[in-house]
């Protein structure tokens, strides 16, 4: 069952990227997730490196106007994804710079459209402050996707105050589409001892939910899901056995 959660998450993050419906590629649902993935980098890659030269150009140019003006043109003039397509090229000082000027709004759109592993420089080094309002945004959004694609680029601390601002339901979704799922007992333990228990609550309140639960206990380590079999007893039918087959 792992390899079918894992390619459900990369069917729904490779038609983020190609802006599709997911149910127009539930005909890969049989392929390896490793392929999936394999295939979403490249479609990436042919995305942002299309027209390059240009965009070397423009990061360039960006460096020789004032912070706050090239925040203002970034909002007003490039728009969200000619600014995410840029992110990767400029300094990593400027690129944190700009970032702090723009709102919210404007970043979480930025985030929706950028490659994480091309600013992930850039990411790391972003204000708290300023990466809590771009996840709450993103949570208002139910963008999933796109935070999951942050968590693994964001230093510990900031995952863990981040997480603090995302409730139980949401915090399922993104684990489902981490980009790294070998990231995800690191990250639940960086959450508060009784939040654990708490994702199961939500699971059993929500049968959509139940995937992203069962995604997330395969992924856990066994001294984690142990803490979790005094609970499964309480759980609804169909999802009690299969939380129990999972943490036997």
């Amino acid at each position: 069952m792992t390899a079918y959660y894992e390619a459900e998450a990369e069917i729904l993050k490779l038609a983020r990227v190609l802006g599709v419906e997911p149910e127009r590629l539930e005909y890969l649902a049989r392929v390896d997730a490793d392929d999936l993935r394999a295939f979403r980098d490249q479609v990436t890659d042919t995305l942002f490196d299309a027209n390059i030269a240009v965009l070397q150009r423009m990061a360039l140019a960006a460096r020789l106007l004032p912070g706050g003006v090239l925040a203002k043109i970034a909002e007003k003039v490039f728009g969200p994804l000619l600014c995410a397509r840029i992110a990767g090229l400029v300094e990593v000082s400027r690129g944190v710079d700009v970032a702090k000027r723009l709102s919210p709004r404007f970043l979480a759109e930025v985030a929706a459209d950028l490659d994480p592993r091309r600013a992930s420089a850039i990411i790391s080094r972003i204000p708290l402050d300023t990466v809590l309002a771009v996840a709450a945004e993103l949570a208002r959004r139910e963008d999933w996707i796109t935070l999951g694609r942050f968590v693994g680029h964001l230093p510990d601390p900031t995952v863990r105050r981040a997480l603090d601002e995302i409730d139980d339901p949401g915090l399922l979704r993104i684990a489902f589409v981490l980009d790294d799922k070998n990231r995800i007992d690191h990250v639940v333990g960086l959450l508060p001892a009784h939040r654990l228990g708490r994702l199961l609550t939500a699971a059993a309140a929500d049968e959509d939910l139940w995937t992203p639960a069962l995604d997330l206990l395969t992924h856990l380590g066994e001294d984690r899901r142990a803490t979790l079999k005094p609970m499964a007893g309480g759980l609804p039918d169909g999802l009690r056995e299969r939380v129990q087959a999972t943490i036997k």
